[in-house]
């Protein structure tokens, strides 16, 4: 058996914090187990789905490096609804509903107010073919409910959160297709996994109603049903959701120089027991991926944790890595010069700008003047190679018998204008003799 995945998006939006987290998990099994993870778009409601959030979903996936193995569209799969759907209702596991919104709504109200569930009553069913013909004539167009069956109780392993049970007769009949003919969500998910072989659904904790009900569509359509895995959901350092959370996309990310790898190596452990490390190599983390070691408590994202791992891998990435999201101008002994200093690839510019000028320097202090104008005659002679902050240290060091802060803090700031920074011994064979030789006075 090929262990198969898939990420099924709606094309309603941009993907946010918590989706790129289900797309990760649904990858790192297909990946850790040599399986398949499939995109499948998820675009039946024609009215709310956009091309441009296709487009982006596919372009968020990409830079992730989630790349999938195959891609579906359900709009494109019509017919395969249309005939399992056909199917079910000569089985009498879908029936016609009559009632308006307002109808409904009043029914939930009513039962809420009586202490009940506000489960569906299937008053559908008692109608006569009469009453149904005379609804009909009056122009009133049915919409469709899948039939529970009541007689056993939904149980499953469940893969995080182990053993689940449920009573079918506590869940609504969910209604799988509205009048005019279009798709919600239950149904048409459940065929597409049994027509994909999906074998594992990897989803939020918010889902576990939708995969009792799931489950008892997969046995009507005489199928296996997939392993579930329903991890806790995200929530902020403050301890709830928040609209922020919610929002918070890759597009940001990506404009605040969040490297893909950050987002990977904190999403994948994030409400693991395992420790969450700044890991370029995904290998790594795939080899820790285990559902078992996923908690039921809350994950909690801070976006100061984020900060932080992309800060780490920033200062260890090799030039390779980085070097398509860098300016042309940088070079890798450039990068090693810079990536110490910088918590986002974004700075590197304001760093090279330090490196080719201009820069504005601070007037020296009036004991500093004369002391750059010997550094500079100390300069001029020497060879400009790898060494050359070091040779030229330590003459002046041994020509003034400065030393320390008073050597080096002077030479520092008529040099980049900074009172820190790079080390000055990668820098100033960047500078170069003729911008080093300027800056010092000449």
């Amino acid at each position: 058996m090929t262990i198969t995945t898939r990420f099924a998006p709606s094309p309603t939006g941009h993907l946010h914090i918590g989706n790129i987290r289900t797309a990760l998990h649904n990858w790192m099994w297909a990946k850790k187990t040599g399986g398949r993870f499939i995109l499948r778009i998820d675009d039946t409601d024609a009215e709310r789905s956009r091309e441009e959030y296709v487009d982006g979903i596919r372009a968020d996936l990409a830079w992730l490096g989630l790349t999938p193995d195959a891609e579906y569209r359900q709009s494109e799969r019509a017919a395969l609804y249309d005939a399992a759907f056909n199917k079910l209702r000569e089985a009498g596991r879908v029936y016609a509903c009559y009632e308006t919104s307002q109808e409904l709504d009043l029914k939930r109200k009513i039962a809420l107010g009586r202490g009940l569930p506000p489960v569906y009553d299937r008053a559908a069913l008692a109608l006569t073919d009469a009453e149904r013909a005379d609804l009909e004539a009056q122009g009133i167009k049915p919409h469709w409910r899948f039939k529970l069956d009541h007689a056993e109780p939904i149980a499953w392993d469940d893969l995080i959160r182990g053993a689940q049970k449920f009573d079918a007769a506590s869940l609504s009949d969910p209604v799988i297709r509205r009048a005019e003919g279009s798709w919600l969500y239950m149904l048409p998910s459940a065929i597409d996994d049994v027509d994909m072989q999906i074998t594992h659904v990897v989803r939020g904790e918010d889902h576990v109603s939708n995969t009792a009900v799931q489950l008892q569509m997969f046995t009507a359509l005489g199928s296996t049903p997939p392993a579930f895995a329903h991890e806790a959901l995200l929530v902020g350092a403050e301890g709830k959701l928040s609209k922020r959370l919610g929002s918070l996309g890759v597009g940001e990310l990506r404009e605040k120089h969040i490297l893909p790898q950050a987002i990977v190596a904190l999403l994948a452990r994030l409400g693991t027991s395992d420790p969450v490390e700044p890991l370029h190599d995904r290998a790594a983390l795939l080899d820790s991926f285990d559902f078992a070691r996923f908690g039921r408590a809350p994950a909690r994202f801070a976006e100061e944790d984020l900060e932080r791992i992309n800060r780490q891998l920033v200062h260890t990435a090799d030039f390779a890595s980085v070097a398509d999201q860098l300016p042309p101008q940088v070079d890798e002994a450039a990068w090693h010069a810079i990536r110490p200093n910088i918590a986002h690839l974004g700075e590197v510019a304001d760093y090279w700008q330090v490196i080719e000028g201009p820069i504005d320097a601070p007037a020296p202090e009036a004991e500093d003047a004369a002391f750059l104008a010997e550094a500079r005659a100390a300069l001029e002679p020497l060879a400009f190679g790898a060494t050359v902050w070091k040779d030229w240290t330590e003459v002046l060091k041994a020509s003034t018998g400065r030393k320390g802060k008073g050597l080096f803090l002077p030479l520092r700031r008529a040099l980049t204008g900074m009172d820190h920074g790079p080390d000055m011994g990668e820098l100033l064979p960047l500078i170069g003799r003729e911008r080093a030789l300027e800056r010092l006075g000449g």
